[in-house]
Parts: C-alpha cells; structure tokens; sequence
C-alpha cells in the first residue's frame, strides 16, 4: 500500500483520537481513514470489524459538532486477506467541525496538515467561519461557547421583554445547531470587541490626553459607559437674554445619541480593532470599522438611505426601544444641527466610517460679544438648576441630593461661587448657597 497523505490516514487499531482525523478531514479536503493498517502501509487487520464500526459511528454523533455522520461512510474492506474499516469522509458543508467538549477553539478543531492531524488556528477557525456563513458574521458561530448575559437580561428586563433560550433562539443568540452565535458573544458579557474613548486638550490628537477610558463588555454596557463618559463631557452653556435663561449643550444629545448607536450597529464586527472616540474642544469624532455595507454608495447615505449591516443586532436594539425606526439615525443628527448637509458629518472610506459632530458653543461668537453667558459641566449645570429651585441650599443638602462627598460637594459649590453663578451667604453651620441673578 501507498504511504499516507493529506487525504489518507492509517491507524493500527481503533483508539479514541480517530475522531480527530475525522474532524481534520471535515475541515480540509476529506480523506480516508483506514484502520488496521499500520502506519508504514502494512496491513494489520482487526479482529472484530462490527464493533469498530460501531464505536467509530457512535463516537462521530456522540463527540463531534454538527453532526458530520452525513458526510461520513463506514465500511468493512478486505486487504491482502485480512479485514480492515474504511472510514471515508467528505469535505464538511458546515465548517468549521469541533469536538463538543471542546469548543470551536483551536483545542477541538483539527485539519489536515501534509500527513498529520493538527490544531487549527484562530485565524484559520474564522475563515472557515466566514467561509460557510458567507457575509453574515452575526449569525455564525461563536469561537467562545461559555457566555453570560447578565447586562443583556437587565436591559430585557427593563423592558419587560422575556429572555429565555427560546426568545435567544428567535432573537438568534443561539443558532439553529444549539451553539451560540456571534451575534450572542456581541450581547454576552464575554464580549471581546471594545470602544475607546479618548478626550483630548485643544483640536489636534498632537495635543495632552485630559481623559481617557476602554470600555468592554457587553455591547449594552458599552453604550451605557460610553454615553455616560461623553454626557461627562458635554458641556451646558447658559445664556441670559433679557430675563430669560436658555441653555444649549456642546453636543445635542439626540446627535450624541444616534452617532454613537450608529457606531455600535452597523460597524463591522470581523474586524478586531475597537471602534474609536476622540472628543476635542471643537468637536466629537465616531470612528467605526468597515465602510458601507455592500449595495449603499456614499450619495445614498447622504441621502438618508441606510441598510444595516448587522441586521439581528439591529433587531435586538428596536425590540429594547434603543434603536426607535430602522434608518433614521443621520436625518436625527440633521435636525440636530438645523438640518445642515449630512456631507458636514460624514467622512468614508473603504473600511472605516466616521461621523463628526461639531461643538455647536464652538461655533458661537466670542463671549466678549456675548456678555452674560456662563458654561458649566453637568454637575456643575445640576447645582445651579437645583439651587435655582429651591432659592438657596446649604453644602450639604446639595451632598445628598447628588450622592457627592463632603469634599466634592464643597468644591463644586466654591466653583460655582468663583464663576459668579452662586453667591455664598452666613458662615460656618449658617453657610447657603444663593443664585446671583443677572443685572
């Protein structure tokens, strides 16, 4: 006999690791696994051909995942007199095979390398993933099996909304071989993708960082973080015309919003980089990965067509009243800015899409040509309105009210003071805190 090959196995009598090879040739091109025969070609024979077949049978549909027993034939063959069993397998449609216990890691997922059975890598695993699920990353399955949904069961919970193995099924969390999805390693706690977030001194990333944060996780605690860390610094102006007060945010929070809902749905999740955000005195910057989807040209976009990329993504977040009508996001950032061009927030590339808000006080005139206008950060904006309120408060009844220490509360109080907002009455136990009201 003809020695072994990428597509011919031998193994002198049936041992357990056989299943590997038919993981292995599953994966590759097939193959065919002879047992009886020794590994320089000469046949052994086995003594009992019926129970090897069975235990090759039983240990493919016991211990490999999916189900590879419909590409595989088992059968007695005689050589040189001798009986042996032929196990031929075919090229799997289902790709990437994996033993169950293992997992669809490089530690359950074998292929065929030259003459030997090996471990396949991460980045050969989600090719195959890529490969069998065609464009769709959100439905094939996850390289990560042992998931939690903590963060995604408060959020369904919030909403009153069931979410069992049957709604993660129907939402398809878990695909219809049993095995969760990407879609569910997005939404798990075990999430692997991450936003970035960055605040920078001036208008150029040449500049000092002021702050900057990671935040991991699942995807609905990334939003959460990610739009808390922003509001941080989404600074409140507040203007005096006459006797009327207005006050106007940096950023409006609708445009915050949907930019950074607009980052998180329609990115591109098979690449491993984190989806960036750069806020600089002038403006915010969402940085995502991939460009269009496949069929949107840029002059549908700035149009207001949309198509999501990750469509059952998409479908979680309107279930949980996230995301309010498919499409819609750019026109809200448009109307947040008076419905300027969504050209003036729109930058595409071949793998990268980035939308820019601009700072809206920014844009405002010198404040030597608008007297009586004060910004504040939020904390800052919340004291004033609460004080405002109430007519006076004491430093700590504003400690309560806003959950602050003793320290913080005195400092963001003596801020205020020194910015002309507040005015500081009596002393010691007999201190209160007034609004200075404009002349």
């Amino acid at each position: 006999m003809t020695g072994e090959s990428l597509t011919v196995e031998y193994k002198r009598e049936y041992i357990d690791d056989i299943k590997k090879t038919i993981i292995a040739f599953a994966n590759t091109n097939g193959g065919e696994l002879l047992i009886g025969v020794d590994d320089d070609g000469t046949v052994l024979g086995v003594d009992d051909p019926d129970d090897v077949m069975l235990k090759v049978t039983n240990s493919a549909r016991d211990t490999i995942k999916p189900d590879v027993t419909t590409f595989m034939r088992v059968e007695p063959r005689t050589i040189q007199g001798k009986s042996i069993i032929s196990v031929s397998v075919q090229k799997g449609t289902a790709c990437p095979y994996y033993l169950g216990a293992k997992g669809i890691r490089p530690e359950g997922v074998f292929v065929r390398q030259g003459t030997s059975t090996v471990p396949a890598t991460e980045s050969a695993i989600l090719k195959m993933i890529r490969e069998t699920s065609g464009e769709s990353f959100e439905k094939a399955r996850s390289l990560i099996q042992e998931l939690t949904f903590e963060c995604a069961k408060q959020h369904f919970l919030e909403e009153s909304l069931a979410f069992g193995k049957a709604q993660q099924r129907t939402l398809g969390i878990i695909g219809e071989d049993g095995a969760y999805t990407n879609l569910g390693l997005l939404l798990s706690d075990q999430c692997q993708h991450t936003i970035k977030l960055a605040v920078f001194q001036g208008s150029t990333k040449n500049t000092l960082f002021k702050d900057r944060a990671e935040f991991s996780g699942s995807l609905f605690k990334q939003l959460d973080d990610a739009y808390a860390m922003i509001d941080r610094y989404n600074a409140t102006r507040a203007e005096y015309q006459g006797l009327k007060r207005i006050d106007t945010r940096d950023y409006p929070p609708q445009a915050v919003r949907e930019a950074l809902l607009n980052a998180v749905v329609h990115r591109d999740y098979a690449y491993s980089g984190s989806t960036l955000i750069s806020i600089f005195d002038d403006r915010i910057e969402f940085l995502t990965l991939g460009g269009l989807a496949k069929g949107i040209a840029r002059s549908d976009v700035l149009m207001g067509v949309s198509v999501t990329r990750n469509k059952k993504l998409a479908e979680v977040f309107y279930r949980l009243h996230l995301i309010e009508a498919f499409g819609t996001g750019m026109l809200k950032i448009k109307e947040s800015y008076n419905n300027r061009s969504l050209q003036d927030f729109i930058q595409i590339s071949d793998n990268a899409f980035k939308i820019t808000l601009p700072n809206v006080n920014a844009l405002q005139p010198d404040k030597a040509e608008r007297p009586q206008v004060q910004t504040y950060q939020p904390i800052e904006q919340r004291i004033v309105d609460y004080i405002k309120t109430h007519g006076s408060a004491t430093r700590a009844k504003v400690q309560k009210a806003f959950n602050l220490s003793q320290s913080v509360a005195g400092k963001q109080l003596r801020k205020l003071v020194e910015q002309g907002a507040l005015e500081k009455k009596g002393a010691a136990k007999n201190t209160v805190y007034c609004m200075i009201e404009p002349k």
